[in-house]
């Protein structure tokens, strides 16, 4: 043991910054679950602040905004799950099957930009487009005697706006840890493929395709616990008072109600109700894997 230890020393060493963001940004904090339970007042603090029970999850249930923000939430996430998703995968195997490697090169780096530019800077191009009234392209269809594109204003607009931004920026990011598992597959695989008569597209099906299988199932396990969240940045910059219908969720409705009203406790029911409804996802996408033969998370 003491000698695969000095041996593993630099590897360990290397885990320590890794272990302690964990310790301390996500471990650490779970201590504060207990505000939830509390009506808590700053003056009292934590501990001294009196016991309310399931006095907040009572209110987050009995709502009536409860369902609204419960379905625009699952359906915000569906649209990640089914749209968003496969995006990456499919960049990475195209860019993996481009002949030309300087082409592939250069597309990579060029999709990878958009992952650093901030929501704001998206959100604000495209109101600096599409605003109603001073927007560059509705100016141009106004010019031309066409109608205005209400993009900004009308809430059947807002979901397929939210999911093209997002892919637009974090697809090339997203698409680094497939590109990762495709530079780790054996040559010789293609190679014997190629002597066999294989196509281009057979050599996909029957070796791309298949190495990527346990981390597509991997990557789909974890996102379905992030399931309540859609991204309060984004939701938050493009929802106005004519979409709140459609772009309203618990991250916008927990700072709109709690943050700024200072309802800590009630924030902290919501985000523990969050968190139980994303575990849950997980356990069940975990053991279904397991049962269909897959690896799962653990």
């Amino acid at each position: 043991m003491r000698k695969s230890l000095r041996l593993g020393f630099p590897l360990y060493l290397m885990i320590i910054p890794g272990l302690l963001y964990f310790l301390i940004f996500r471990y650490a904090p779970m201590g504060g679950i207990i505000l939830a339970f509390k009506d808590f007042d700053p003056f009292d603090g934590l501990w001294a602040s009196p016991w309310a029970g399931f006095q907040h999850f009572n209110h987050l249930f009995t709502n009536p905004d409860f369902w609204m923000l419960l379905r625009n939430t699952l359906i915000l996430s569906a649209l990640n799950l089914f749209l968003y998703f496969p995006a990456p995968i499919l960049i990475a195997v195209l860019l993996n099957e481009a002949r030309i490697k300087w082409f592939g090169r250069t597309v990579q780096t060029v999709i990878y930009i958009p992952h650093f530019v901030s929501w704001v800077v998206v959100v604000g191009i495209t109101v600096v487009l599409f605003a109603t009234q001073d927007g560059g392209i509705n100016k141009l269809l106004a010019e031309n005697g066409l109608s205005r594109i209400e993009l900004l204003t009308d809430p059947d607009y807002f979901r397929g706006m939210y999911i093209l931004q997002s892919i637009w920026k974090e697809t090339g990011w997203g698409a680094i840890i497939f590109l990762a598992v495709l530079s780790s597959i054996d040559p010789t695989l293609y190679e014997a493929a190629v002597m066999d008569g294989a196509s281009r597209w057979r050599q996909m099906w029957h070796i791309t395709l298949p190495a990527l299988q346990t981390i597509v199932i991997l990557m789909f396990i974890l996102r379905l616990g992030q399931v309540m969240e859609t991204g309060f940045e984004h939701i938050y910059l493009l929802q106005n008072s004519l979409n709140l219908d459609v772009s309203d969720v618990f991250d916008t409705y927990v700072y709109r109600e709690g943050v700024l009203q200072g309802e800590y406790s009630f924030t902290t029911a919501v985000g523990l109700f969050k968190s139980f409804v994303g575990l849950l996802f997980v356990i069940t996408a975990n053991w279904l894997a397991k049962k269909f033969g897959e690896e799962g998370v653990y």
